[in-house]
């Protein structure tokens, strides 16, 4: 859960040039709300809560996303966008229970791989250093740090077992933090200046602002995170021995939402379930809430002592870029796994191929639409977003005999 929840806030940190203070509060604060937005999903109340042995986070679908409303709009509207997202889950949590027929393999194995493959850039750039500006973008220094993270991450993933196995990213972050220590390349200033006690704060960045190409944007992530998360729900009813009804996917989806309102309002990050708790729950045969309960109140506490959001800032960029490049390929190649179920036929290879094409290209030519307005950039730009959609209504065109067949008549 930790390792998971930092990467995200020290990726948009990053890209959003925080300082070492903001920083800290935005990695602490994280901490806690991831901690407060798994206790939603594992508590049942009438309306919330699908109570199985889940673990929310912010999930890398939102890395692209945030960071490009962040830079072209500013912090504020990032959180608008948050905000609005969520209330857009909690009030389409009832329909969308309805609505899977949408989404088979063939678009999530897509959006999958593309949301794998676009963030691979980002990896690289943390891998080089961080800006790619800088004269020291891509020294030995930061290759030696960067490809060593790496390296133990695929070391303990081949040869590596049981919780060992599933803390790869954790330990070759921590490898390839010590060595830069040893090297003389991380300072302690930032631990030194924390304090021991954060409270939370609302609207610590400022007040949310509301734009719509910012509010698509993010509705769009978030759509793509309830699919996914639909599957883990799937995954783990199955592992418990659970049937789940519509009733408990919109309780599972109005949490999502929820947890997402509150980051928007404590600005952080919207929430929604990990994946790679699955694995976890699978390896270690426990099926119970109450060992979740514990973890979600324990990130709580960290949550509360800015030091340990501290310890987090000390992570050189390219031991970031050398973990996102085992996390983010893995991610691909899951959506890559996810295709191989898929028959492949004309259809589905058309859809696989533009959304997917499409998704890459904007991602790496941005400046296509650069004479296009400020708010359609944000859209255009962002290939996750772009894929998502073109994947859906490819989908529906080729595959949905219905509306195919309406689209002909008509």
């Amino acid at each position: 859960m930790y390792s998971g929840d930092i990467l995200v806030p020290l990726l948009i940190g990053g890209a959003l040039h925080f300082n070492t203070a903001q920083m800290t509060y935005l990695v602490s604060m994280d901490i806690l709300m991831c901690g407060v937005a798994t206790l939603l999903q594992l508590k049942r109340t009438p309306l919330t809560g699908i109570g199985l042995p889940v673990v929310l986070g912010c999930a890398v679908e939102y890395v692209a996303p945030l960071q490009n409303i962040g830079n072209h709009f500013g912090w504020t509207y990032m959180y608008g966008g948050i905000i609005s997202a969520g209330i857009f889950i909690i009030l389409i949590a009832g329909v969308f229970a309805n609505l899977r027929r949408f989404f088979p393999p063939v678009v999530t194995g897509s959006l999958i791989t593309l949301i794998g493959f676009t963030l691979i850039p980002v990896a690289f750039q943390n891998l080089g250093g961080g800006d790619a500006t800088a004269k020291s973008f891509g020294t030995p220094i930061n290759l030696i740090l960067g490809f060593t993270t790496a390296f133990v991450i695929i070391v303990i993933n081949i040869w590596g077992r049981g919780f060992f196995k599933q803390i790869a990213i954790l330990i070759g972050i921590l490898v390839g933090t010590l060595l830069a220590i040893a090297l003389g390349k991380v300072g302690f200033a930032p631990v030194t200046a924390a304090h021991w006690l954060q409270l939370p704060r609302p609207f610590y960045f400022g007040v949310p602002r509301f734009e719509w190409s910012s509010i698509a944007t993010m509705i769009l992530a978030a759509i793509t995170c309830m699919i996914e998360s639909t599957g883990v729900y799937f995954a783990l009813a199955d592992i418990t021995g659970r049937k789940l009804e519509t009733k408990d996917l919109k309780h599972g989806y109005r949490s999502e939402g929820l947890a997402a309102i509150l980051g928007g309002l404590f600005n952080t990050f919207p929430y929604s379930t990990f994946s790679q708790n699955v694995g976890i729950v699978q390896l270690s045969g426990i099926k119970k809430l109450r060992p979740v309960y514990y973890s979600a109140f324990l990130l709580i506490i960290l949550g509360l002592i800015p030091k340990f959001g501290a310890i987090a800032t000390l992570i050189p960029s390219s031991v970031l870029g050398g973990a996102m490049l085992v996390m983010f390929g893995m991610v691909g190649a899951q959506g890559i796994k996810m295709l191989l179920k898929v028959d492949l036929n004309n259809k589905n290879l058309l859809i696989i191929a533009v959304s997917v094409g499409l998704g890459l290209g904007v991602t790496t030519q941005p400046a296509l639409f650069q004479f296009l307005p400020a708010e359609v950039q944000t859209i255009l730009s962002n290939g996750m977003v772009v894929g998502s959609f073109v994947a859906v209504i490819l989908n529906a065109l080729l595959n949905n005999t219905s509306l195919k067949n309406k689209v002909e008549e008509e």
